[in-house]
């Protein structure tokens, strides 16, 4: 840790921070350091992710969003902190999380139809290596029903189109039925129809009582999509309720001299009849 350098790090938000950590936060982040070769993607991140809330993790490329996720996820190992789900390790919560991972890191050339990446959803409820059952698969068919693919339920996922291929696998999460979702890049190349279709479902979720964090790029829509959002830039810039923290003082200090994202956030802000 020592030989970590904090140069070039950006300054954290003084405000922002939470209260003391609760273990009824669906997702609580103590403290938490991720290095590649030595070389800090996150550094200190600190918060509490409240229930049942649309949260959308922002910030320029390279600012450890996906990495936040992974370490969510132990999907990448940590220098030092913890992430919390409801209080315990991710290890003992694994059945309340869903994950929608970037459509580019996945394999769409695999042999397998639209309803069997569905279905995949369930087997922490049916058991690895167990046929599954006529509730399991009514389960995974109104999954596709909910993201408007049901009728493509035995296509192969290579013929589907990047918009159709990134609605199933928000249905196999979905079909996971759980509590807190994490998403990266949802809303990635696909077309209008299909991002309209998945922040539907998304705003279901939230209305639910369900707790979903989505890495974003585009600013423009933070404002309509989002209730409550993390300002990343290795270090946490600010988090909160969105119409609080995405400010253009917040966006200066996440983006930097990064003009042209500015200026499309400032328009967004416009839009909404807040000052910028």
């Amino acid at each position: 840790m020592s030989r970590l350098s904090q140069a070039a790090l950006p300054s954290a938000a003084p405000s922002g921070r939470g209260p003391e950590h609760s273990p009824s936060a669906p997702v609580s982040i103590h403290d938490l350091t991720v290095a590649y070769h030595r070389k800090p993607v996150l550094w200190d991140v600190d918060l509490d992710v409240p229930q049942g809330r649309l949260v959308g993790i922002i910030g320029p490329n390279g600012a450890g969003k996906s990495t936040l996720i992974k370490a969510a996820l132990d999907l990448v190992p940590c220098v030092s902190g913890e992430v919390l789900i409801y209080g315990l390790p991710f290890r003992q919560q694994r059945r309340l999380v869903a994950y929608v991972p970037q459509r580019e890191s996945v394999d769409w050339d695999f042999p397998i139809s639209a309803v069997e990446v569905v279905m995949m959803g369930r087997y922490g409820m049916m058991g690895w290596f167990r046929p599954p059952t006529r509730a399991h698969r009514r389960a995974a068919v109104e999954a596709l029903e909910r993201v408007g693919m049901a009728d493509f339920a035995d296509r192969q996922i290579s013929t589907l189109s990047g918009g159709q291929q990134q609605r199933i696998f928000l249905a196999r999460a979905l079909a996971q039925e759980a509590q807190i979702y994490f998403m990266d890049e949802p809303f990635a190349s696909v077309d209008a129809a299909t991002e309209r279709a998945i922040i539907a479902v998304l705003t279901e979720l939230k209305d639910a009582g369900r707790t979903v964090l989505v890495v974003h790029h585009d600013l423009q829509t933070v404002s309509r999509y989002f209730d409550h959002v993390i300002m990343l830039n290795m270090r946490v810039v600010a988090h909160g309720p969105t119409r609080e923290v995405f400010t253009e003082e917040n966006l200066a200090r996440t983006y930097g001299g990064r003009l042209t994202l500015l200026s499309e956030a400032a328009e967004a802000l416009a839009r909404e009849g807040r000052a910028v």
